[in-house]
């Protein structure tokens, strides 16, 4: 499964790189060749200075070895080894009318010390934050995940939109950190989902992003927009960077298992602002958007 996985992301991040590069016209990835001392490595690819993506990574990975010891007590285990590969992605638009996008897709295995497999997960997600709420915007990218989702089980979309609803939100602001998508994690095989099925999951959801974003990014790419507007796109991004520092288990395991910094860090925006006591103005569509930040919406 490890490898088959493997395989399926490399396709992806060729896939997803090369239409973003089209879609860009200008800018191309750097791509970055990594080793992990400990075990694995990965191949990071970044986009900066576009015409469209002010900047993005396209990364994917592959580590194993040792189990930290922190990573250990979190799943209450006894020295363990581990396998753990993804794709990672953010991108950064431009133009404020271009919502950022995340997306992770990733497979675990932990071992006993015969080296027999003893426990297997995937998890991932996809989930989108605007600057300035296009409706029609939202609804797309949700139903792209409702579509991928209801291919193998309807109860799917419904409960893995709730744990995003959950999971991407600041707590310390009483704000989520934008509209949502999915997020799954711990999926194990049980009665009605084997790791094969998962895995169709899984990759079914990976080949739907691009369906889910595209379409917004060639429609917003070339609208104006002024100054000021652009410093509400650099507040905002600056509850992404609060969330990712803070809140967010992807950067925290990077970190704690030795990660590489530049390839956990890739997602933080080039330009930020922290405006101190900043509130928009009363009626704007930039108090529109928090107000719809304070509690889920069901898009579709």
């Amino acid at each position: 499964m490890k490898d088959k996985f493997y395989e399926y992301i490399q396709i992806l991040q060729d896939r997803i790189t090369s239409k973003l590069e089209e879609i860009d016209g200008i800018a191309r990835f750097q791509e970055d060749l990594w080793k992990r001392p400990e075990g694995g490595g990965g191949r990071t690819r970044v986009i900066e200075n576009g015409r469209v993506f002010e900047k993005g990574g396209v990364n994917i990975s592959a580590v194993h070895g040792e189990l930290p010891k922190t990573i250990q007590q979190h799943f209450g285990v006894a020295d363990a080894n581990f396998f753990a590969c993804g794709l990672s992605l953010v991108l950064h638009p431009k133009n404020p009318m271009v919502p950022t996008v995340h997306a992770n897709w990733r497979y675990f295995e932990m071992y006993d010390n015969e080296g027999n497999i003893a426990d297997q997960w995937f998890g991932g997600g996809q989930d989108l934050t605007p600057y300035y709420l296009f409706d029609e915007d939202a609804k797309h990218f949700h139903q792209i995940c409702k579509i991928a989702c209801d291919r193998h089980n309807s109860e799917f979309y419904p409960k893995y939109k709730a744990r995003c609803d959950e999971y991407f939100y600041n707590a310390h602001r009483n704000e989520a950190r934008g509209i949502g998508g999915l997020f799954f994690d711990y999926c194990k095989a049980n009665e009605a989902m084997q790791m094969q099925d998962w895995y169709n999951f899984v990759t079914e959801v990976g080949d739907s992003f691009l369906d889910a974003y595209v379409p917004i990014v060639e429609k917003r790419k070339d609208l104006e927009y002024t100054e000021a507007q652009r410093n509400w796109q650099e507040i905002r991004r600056g509850r992404y960077v609060e969330f990712n520092l803070v809140h967010d288990k992807g950067t925290l395991f990077g970190l704690k298992t030795n990660g590489r910094i530049e390839s956990i860090l890739m997602s933080l925006p080039p330009h930020v602002q922290w405006v101190y006591n900043h509130n928009p103005e009363v009626g704007s569509e930039e108090e529109r958007l928090i107000k719809i930040l304070e509690n889920p919406v069901d898009w579709v």
